[in-house]
């Protein structure tokens, strides 16, 4: 009760929720993309299970801070750097902690599953038309064996950044809960614009390709702002806006006056 009247917790509380919605739209995402191979009427269900998981996951980590904490120490070293850069800071770090194993591992699946759907879309393989019951289900558990390694990865990461910016359990547990309650809200709508716009497919692997590589570069002592990626991605999302406004005016000219 005491953090109801604390301004500081207000504040972190308002930080800790911006961050936690920022990290989510990689996952949410990854979510949307994967989740729309399956039949309409497991797609919903599908989404809501892996964010569900999603929330479950970083809840889980929370009641394991001792132990979460100890993911960030070294578990080996091959006694190796890169020549340090301008910033004074070796190319790379081969000093591994289980927070750098777990990143390389998200990262580099990241990266295989965003190629690999880029490389469907630019030369698709035909597919059958009818699932047989049993490829179905086992179609529907490797989408959600995929999503929950990914909520594993996001969630690490997430709740290490979060137990950098407030030893307030209770002001991160918050702050989770209301980011993926958020993320429960905006998951139907970005699916369906999703599926309806296929060219924001490609931007939107584009977008989980970079953060794949980000994951390598960090679980490799590089530590790269996201910030320049979202705000590329933003920019990439603001034009394409504009091309499907052309597209669409296209498709509808303009009535004639007269």
């Amino acid at each position: 009760m005491e953090l109801l009247f604390q301004p500081q917790a207000w504040a972190a509380l308002f930080a800790l929720v911006m961050m936690e919605v920022v990290l989510g739209i990689d996952n949410l995402l990854f979510i949307s993309i994967v989740t729309d191979k399956l039949p309409e009427a497991q797609r919903q269900f599908a989404r809501r299970l892996g964010i569900g998981l999603a929330l479950i996951f970083r809840l889980l980590l929370l009641t394991t801070l001792v132990w979460l904490s100890g993911l960030t120490s070294t578990v080996f070293d091959l006694g190796i750097s890169g020549e340090p850069g301008l910033d004074g800071v070796p190319s790379f770090d081969t000093a591994f902690s289980w927070r750098d194993l777990i990143l390389l591992a998200g990262g580099a699946f990241l990266v295989w599953k965003a190629t690999t759907e880029i490389h469907n879309i630019v030369d698709p393989e035909p597919v059958a038309s009818v699932f047989k019951p049993r490829d179905a289900a086992r179609h529907f558990a490797m989408i959600i064996v995929q999503i929950i390694l990914l909520d594993i990865v996001f969630s690490v990461d997430s709740i290490l950044t979060a137990i950098g910016m407030t030893e307030h359990l209770p002001i991160m547990i918050t702050a989770v809960i209301i980011a993926v309650a958020a993320m429960f809200l905006a998951a139907d709508p970005l699916a369906r614009f999703v599926h309806h716009n296929p060219t924001i497919i490609m931007l939107a692997l584009a977008f989980l390709l970079s953060i794949g590589l980000i994951l390598i570069a960090e679980g490799f002592g590089r530590h790269i702002p996201k910030g320049y990626i979202y705000a590329a991605i933003g920019f990439a999302a603001f034009v394409e806006t504009l091309n499907m406004v052309v597209r669409k005016r296209s498709v509808f000219p303009p009535k004639q006056v007269g």
